[in-house]
């Protein structure tokens, strides 16, 4: 089974870090910062990780597993992260240099039903559940085990 960790990201200023993709002959989509685990990471979280410095170039906190999506011989794990801060001009990851890859634009959304319904993000079922939480008035910060005084369960770049 293939697994895949995603970051639903929330930068300083409250909004979803989200890449939108631009390919020949295809309408833009929008997906979450991540990628696949690879065999040298110990973890899904050093995965997620080692993804958004890759990718975002971003310092960031993992608060919580939010989500698990299993379709077909693949499982995505969607993460709530804390982005500190971040440089997508410093992005490094190897799909940026890649033939044939469309363009990748990083692209804050407010966390909003608005704007979640201006972009198409893939996949759909995480666009789904995070319209529902935010349509709920669901804070994802506050997520059990997010607001820890101790700090447990958080995993820091």
């Amino acid at each position: 089974m293939t697994e895949r960790v995603r970051a639903i990201a929330i930068d300083p200023d409250g909004r979803l870090l989200t890449i939108k993709r631009i390919k020949t002959g295809q309408s833009p989509y929008w997906v979450l910062p991540g990628g696949a685990r690879e065999p040298e990471d110990a973890s899904l979280e050093d995965a997620l990780l080692r993804e958004l410095r890759e990718e975002v170039a971003g310092d960031a906190e993992i608060l919580a597993l939010a989500h698990v999506l299993s379709v077909g011989d693949e499982r995505q794990y969607f993460y709530v992260a804390r982005i500190r801060s971040y440089d997508f001009n410093q992005r490094t990851g190897p799909e940026f240099t890649e033939e044939g890859r469309g363009r990748y634009v990083l692209q804050p959304v407010p966390l909003t039903v608005d704007g979640l319904d201006a972009i198409d993000l893939k996949p759909p079922q995480i666009a789904a559940f995070l319209r529902k939480g935010v349509d709920a008035g669901f804070d994802l910060l506050a997520l059990p085990g997010v607001v820890d005084q101790g700090g447990r369960g958080r995993v820091h770049a």
